[in-house]
């Protein structure tokens, strides 16, 4: 079970309308959302990996205590939700160790682990694995195994496996073998249908698919394929009373408004019909 840890004005889809210089003056509303999620984890008696941004954590460093406290794994999302594509190499370097810094500073804890924003490590970025791995960071959780127009590498393996590096900034699923360096990768996780990979463990696919479809195919996961699948939600999803954002395009709206008030719902009936850990626990890092 992963919660990206952001609020709703700092996703990707709203990048042009929603720049960094803007955040000081919108409402957040992160902490009372991450709030909800935790008592709901409470209930449930399940921990999470909680990727934190690294500029909410600036603001908000009692609430990565209160993560931290509650037993959940803090991990980084990275300083200011920025996709890989838009940093160069400096820049997501200093991102990735500022946050790691910090969440270390505040929470008291070792980070181990890193999701880019937007699951924005590609092909054509597979740099900032040398990054990660110098930054100190023993996982990766970025890489969507499907065709989208913000993310994805379609062929990667669906399922948990290292990441080595093979050549300079081109890094392969695969086993090191003379010490090569390497970061265990956690894709996020698709179903198999027809030799075709779909989403279809959360985010905007948990609240556009019905329920019964997306139990369906996670069980699916479980018993046909023999694997965990990885689960990720924000906190904004459970806000269906967000200030909507102006001047964005039908397919952001549709993507981020859909079925917002059906989140709290769905969660729960999930968290009682499956059993979750967080990642690092789930691959004894911690």
């Amino acid at each position: 079970m992963t919660i990206d840890v952001e609020d709703y004005y700092h996703v990707s889809a709203f990048e042009k309308i929603s720049p960094p210089s803007t955040w000081e003056g919108r409402e957040s509303r992160v902490e009372r959302n991450t709030d909800l999620v935790l008592a709901i984890l409470d209930e449930a008696s399940v921990k999470a990996t909680f990727f934190v941004l690294g500029c909410v954590a600036d603001r908000f460093p009692s609430l990565v205590k209160c993560i931290a406290t509650a037993g959940h794994e803090i991990a980084s999302h990275g300083y200011g939700h920025q996709r890989v594509c838009n940093q160069t190499r400096e820049e997501f370097r200093d991102d990735v160790r500022r946050s790691k810094g910090l969440l270390e500073d505040i929470s008291g804890g070792q980070v181990c682990g890193y999701r880019a924003p937007s699951y924005s490590i590609s092909r054509d970025t597979f740099w900032a694995f040398d990054e990660l791995y110098e930054a100190g960071y023993l996982y990766d959780s970025s890489i969507f195994p499907i065709h989208h127009d913000y993310y994805g590498i379609a062929d990667w393996p669906r399922f948990v496996s290292p990441a080595v590096k093979v050549a300079e900034n081109d890094w392969q699923p695969g086993e090191a073998t003379n010490g090569e360096p390497s970061i265990m990768e956690v894709p996020i996780t698709t179903v198999q249908i027809a030799g075709k990979n779909l989403p279809i463990a959360g985010g905007g696919y948990f609240r556009l698919l019905p329920y019964p479809f997306t139990s369906w195919g996670l069980r699916r996961i479980n018993k046909l394929d023999k694997q965990p699948f990885v689960f990720y939600l924000h906190p904004w999803e459970f806000d269906p009373d967000q200030p909507r954002m102006q001047n964005i395009t039908w397919k952001s709206r549709f993507r981020h408004y859909l079925n917002l008030d059906k989140t709290e719902n769905r969660f729960r009936q999930l968290l009682s019909e499956f059993k979750f850990a967080p990642i690092g626990g789930a691959l004894a890092l911690n």
